[in-house]
């Protein structure tokens, strides 16, 4: 988040402000979702957060980074398929301003998304109520968010994903088909959007392959210990869910680092900060 915010890595104020959004969201993600309530209810049991509303707190904020870090990720996807497809909408959507407001709408979003579920546990007990349980309404309420996230975002990643692959491969088709001479040597720009198009195809199937098991448990268990009311039984079906956990909040901080590891001028200040650290360590022992 420092080094991007910097504006020292080459990319637009467009693209910067997405990813800062997309790594603030991982960090809360790590915070909330891993540590506070994971790691916490797992191992550490810090009975304040058991006891209070405190618990259900700390639900719906786990829920709110994850939707706010699979959202920010659809929107980052949308906006580099209109910046390459769409040169009409370029300069109107992709700015700064375009991307503060999608990125608050998004976030908004998440959390008036996230709210009900405060009200299916018990606060006392950190349990899921027995009308969250029993109720057709809140079966209804669970199957809507399996929709919302992550089903629409995985078919949205696709298909503005594969929809800016068509594009680029019909570009260099055209491209190639201009050229007059030297059809041996390396087309510079061709070798841009081949890179382009492997980055795409590895931020969608990273995606997609780290959902995947959540997928199938929320499908077909949905409501299957998922307060870890039973902490050490051993399943299949439960395995199944901690894996799927797993996968899950590991996904929610690849996309950015993927993108912005790929990105030369990134790499390069990140290795000038952690040799700053070292030195500034070292003259600190010294």
């Amino acid at each position: 988040m420092v080094i991007l915010s910097r504006g020292n890595c080459g990319l637009s104020r467009c693209i910067t402000r997405y990813l800062v959004a997309m790594a603030a969201a991982d960090l809360l993600v790590v915070l909330v979702a891993i540590i506070m309530q994971q790691i916490n209810f797992i191992y550490l049991f810090a009975y304040f957060l058991f006891k209070s509303p405190l618990c259900a707190v700390t639900i719906v904020l786990q829920l709110i980074t994850s939707q706010c870090s699979v959202w920010f990720t659809v929107a980052f996807t949308f906006d580099r398929y209109v910046a390459i497809c769409c040169e009409n909408l370029r300069k109107q959507y992709c700015t700064e301003r375009t991307a503060t407001l999608v990125t608050a709408t998004a976030a908004a979003g998440s959390f008036v998304l996230s709210v009900p579920l405060y009200f299916a546990v018990d606060p006392q007990s950190c349990v899921p109520t027995v009308e969250y349980m029993t109720s057709p309404a809140w079966a209804s309420f669970e199957l809507i968010m399996i929709i919302i996230n992550p089903l629409s975002p995985i078919g949205l990643i696709v298909l503005f994903n594969a929809l800016t692959v068509r594009y680029i491969t019909a570009a260099n088709r055209v491209r190639r088909e201009l050229r007059c001479s030297g059809q041996n040597m390396k087309d510079p720009e061709v070798e841009k959007r081949r890179k382009s198009m492997i980055l795409l195809f590895a931020l969608s199937a990273n995606f997609i392959l780290l959902w995947m098991p959540h997928v199938v448990h929320s499908t077909k268990w949905q409501k299957e210990n998922y307060f870890y009311t039973d902490r050490y039984f051993n399943t299949p079906i439960y395995i199944l869910q901690q894996f799927g956990f797993m996968l899950r909040m590991l996904s929610t901080c690849t996309n950015s680092c993927i993108y912005a590891l790929t990105q030369r001028r990134f790499r390069e200040q990140l290795k000038s900060g952690l040799k700053y650290l070292f030195t500034l360590t070292w003259q600190l022992y010294k």
